[in-house]
């Protein structure tokens, strides 16, 4: 079992930068592949970005490439998202997730443990 706890969010201008954290409880977190998504109002919650167990692997959507870092630090239990550039359409609910073993990186059903979210405003 993993217990998430999202922080770090707010409302920022565009162009600004947050970090977000996600404070994870629960002996399994350091052997997980963990995920950030973000849910906008009347959107589906989408992927943004994921990393592996080790830190030797990242994956990012498109969307975000070059301005989002994930990153994590299993000596605190933590895994991080730096945001740059932010835009506008970065607004959204972010949720860090903990991935089931051995599944697929991209989608939200391979995520069986969830935080409860943090909202992020960019304001133009």
């Amino acid at each position: 079992q993993v217990q998430l706890v999202e922080s770090g969010g707010g409302l920022v201008q565009a162009g600004g930068s947050l970090r977000l954290s996600c404070a994870a409880s629960g002996r399994t977190f350091s052997s997980r592949d963990m995920g950030w998504f973000r849910q906008a109002p009347g959107k589906e919650r989408e992927f943004v970005a994921a990393i592996t167990w080790s830190g030797s692997s990242t994956y990012y959507a498109n969307s975000v490439k070059g301005r989002f870092t994930i990153s994590r630090d299993n000596a605190k239990n933590t895994v991080y998202l730096q945001m740059n550039s932010l835009k506008p359409e970065d607004t959204a609910v972010y949720y860090c997730a903990a991935r089931n073993y051995g599944s697929g990186v991209f989608s939200v059903t391979n995520y069986p443990y969830w935080g409860q979210g943090t909202q992020v405003t960019v304001s133009s």
